[in-house]
């Protein structure tokens, strides 16, 4: 019987480890750039077209290459950094381990010029799937450019998984992001389809955090750092008001090299107990620098997870650095316990109050007037308590009776049997009470109106496009870069939805109109929450059309502790009952609540 084991030619073989490596145009990004850092290069520039499946370029002033290294680089597990195993302990550059270069070769096609700055001519490679068609000498700038075109061209089944140019380019962003915090002191830019979206020059870390994050976190940064035997701690972290409810501002480096962990993220959340509210995730950017020897960050194809020698010291250092830093800039609020001196010296406070004093006191108008009965001030200090009784509903074409709602409660079981006219009642500005004979209904006012507004809208994607109401003075909205990328891809769902946005440059937006129902003067803050929503529902991999459905209708649902007249109440549960799916939100939380005769007895124990 014939062997059946053999060895895989290089280019499968080749293939199979780029799947590790490069699992989207974003991972190239990653290497890419961080090759050109541990060449060290000032001035690194991404260029990207069709959210790099057409083209992924990365242009650097860094050392450069000879034409030996140039053609030994593409090699699997080809490096500069290792020499010994001793070295894989100590390392402090990006890359290390030699891959990047060998699967990027192996899924696209590639043209690198590179040259010393000792050299007069650089070095010009061609390669297509792992096999060299061309090299030779050319004229080149000092540094290295590498661009790779046409990513997966050579494996059409990968590429067919790749999402929309929008979400790959907003991982491709992601990527950028998290290498250019990492070196403030680097200028790097970034431009798609041929428009300049990242200009950083070089920099302090806070003005690096500004350029990337937005304007709006520049007074809201408070400085860590601490600085031990053991390991640094470095970095800004935002003030309570920042916790924003998606976790898209987080950034833990450890020896520059951007990392996950939840263990620590929990570490940063303890120190914020209390200071920020629940499902909240505050910003923070923060270095820790530490031995080498101390971790391991070999253990991810991806390098963004490593293991601590000692995760509990970390874990301690990270929360006591935050704790130190918001006490230390007097974020944690204070109490005043001292008395004014000039109050310590009245009478009033001086003086015993005598038997005589007190018999005065009690004759005085001011003490019967706040003890007399039927004051509405009075506290009742008997057992006696008031008879409630509830109304009866009112009769048919009775004065002040509420708009029929027949229609409201087709939709419910035939057991829950409602009269036409029904007098509505709201509960700690939030709920709303809808009565019926033998039963009643519990109705959250902010979640019907997110159902209502969620049906509506959907409505409106599909032919049916809600009112614009047009601004008299239409408003600027300036964003971060990566946020103004997701509303320009937005844009064209946002108009139907009745938000008539153009963009004003490179990261401003102009609001020319908004639904009739938002209030005017207010269109900035409602479209920047939309935002915020839309990349919350992003993190649980929500399809686009939903993710916006869903992030409109929560931002603009009538809230928790809003005041509802009784008009108001009746036409939201009057929509709410028109809806198709009545009985929960589109993320699956109850919009109501049913309460029956026998259940209420049952609980009195009748």
């Amino acid at each position: 019987m014939a062997d059946r084991i053999q060895l895989l030619p290089d280019n499968i073989a080749n293939q199979i480890a780029a799947g590790e490596v490069i699992q989207r145009p974003a991972s190239a990004v990653k290497e890419l750039l961080e090759n050109a850092v541990d060449a060290g290069a000032d001035s690194i520039r991404l260029f990207v077209n069709d959210a790099g499946k057409a083209l992924i370029q990365v242009i650097d002033n860094g050392g450069g290459m000879s034409a030996t290294d140039a053609r030994l680089c593409f090699e699997r597990h080809a490096t500069s950094k290792i020499r010994t195993i001793d070295d894989l302990f100590h390392i402090r550059t990006m890359g290390f381990r030699g891959e990047a270069l060998a699967s990027i070769a192996a899924v696209a096609q590639v043209e690198m010029r590179t040259r010393r700055p000792e050299d007069e001519l650089g070095t010009c490679l061609e390669i297509e799937n792992s096999q060299v068609l061309k090299q030779g000498p050319v004229a080149a700038p000092v540094g290295t450019s590498i661009a790779m075109k046409n990513l997966f061209f050579n494996v059409p089944a990968r590429r067919n998984f790749l999402k929309s140019n929008a979400s790959e380019l907003k991982h491709i962003i992601d990527e950028f992001i998290r290498v250019a915090m990492a070196f403030p002191e680097i200028f790097f830019s970034l431009s798609s389809n041929g428009q300049e979206i990242f200009h950083l020059e070089a920099g302090s870390l806070k003005q690096r955090i500004v350029q990337l994050l937005g304007n709006s976190c520049q007074t809201k940064l408070v400085a860590v750092r601490e600085e031990t035997d053991y390991l640094n701690i470095s970095g800004f972290v935002g003030k309570p008001e920042t916790a924003k409810r998606t976790r898209g501002d987080q950034y833990f480096f450890v020896n520059n090299r951007f990392i996950r962990s939840p263990y620590l993220n929990h570490a940063v959340m303890n120190a914020y107990q209390d200071m920020i509210g629940p499902d909240t995730f505050p910003l923070y950017v923060l270095f820790i620098d530490l031995d080498p020897v101390q971790v391991d960050v070999n253990v991810h194809p991806t390098k963004q997870e490593i293991k601590f020698e000692d995760e509990k010291i970390v874990y301690a250092f990270v929360q006591a650095a935050i704790k130190h830093a918001l006490a230390q800039f007097s974020i944690t609020p204070t109490l005043d316990f001292e008395l004014d001196s000039s109050i310590q010296g009245l009478d009033s406070i001086q003086k015993p109050f005598t038997e005589e004093r007190q018999s005065a006191t009690r004759s005085s108008s001011i003490f019967q007037t706040f003890t007399e009965a039927n004051q509405a001030h009075r506290i009742d200090t008997g057992n006696s308590l008031p008879k409630w009784t509830l109304p009866e509903p009112p009769a048919p074409g009775e004065a002040g009776a509420a708009v029929s709602s027949t229609a409201i409660f087709t939709s419910l079981h035939a057991a829950f049997a409602v009269p036409e006219r029904v007098e509505m009642s709201q509960l700690f500005q939030t709920y709303i009470l809808v009565p019926s004979a033998g039963a009643f209904l519990l109705v959250h006012q902010q979640a019907a109106h997110e159902r209502i507004l969620y049906e509506r809208l959907a409505a409106a994607l599909d032919g049916r496009p809600v009112a614009t109401q047009r601004s008299l003075f239409p408003a600027t909205i300036e964003l971060a870069p990566a946020d103004a990328v997701l509303l320009a891809d937005l844009l064209p769902d946002l108009l139907p939805m009745g938000y008539s946005i153009e963009p004003f440059g490179r990261t401003a937006f102009v609001i020319q109109g908004t639904p009739a129902d938002i209030e005017t003067g207010n269109e900035r803050a409602v479209l920047e929450r939309i935002l915020e929503q839309c990349k919350h529902f992003s993190e649980i991999k929500l399809p686009r059309r939903e993710m916006l459905l869903r992030s409109v209708a929560a931002q603009q649902s009538v809230k928790a502790g809003t005041v509802l007249g009784d008009r108001e109440m009746q036409r939201l549960v009057d929509d709410l009952f028109k809806c198709t799916v009545s009985n929960a939100t589109p993320s699956g939380r109850p919009t109501y609540v049913e309460f029956r005769k026998e259940q209420l007895e049952k609980m009195f124990g009748r």
